[in-house]
């Protein structure tokens, strides 16, 4: 599951370095932002049932 979100973040710093480079390319800055959104929501929720476990 990590390496899942690791994953998911590094395609969200990608994609938001590429929208900032390529203005004209807006939709990549928000697909990485969606993602980067993911990967926080997942890694909270999987830290929480990390931590629920007995």
């Amino acid at each position: 599951m990590r390496a899942l979100l690791i994953a998911v973040g590094v395609v969200a710093v990608v994609f938001i370095l590429l929208g900032l480079l390529l203005k004209a390319l807006k939709w990549l800055l928000i697909l990485g932002l969606i993602a980067l959104v993911v990967a926080i929501v997942m890694g909270v929720v999987e830290a929480r049932r990390v931590t629920r476990e007995p």
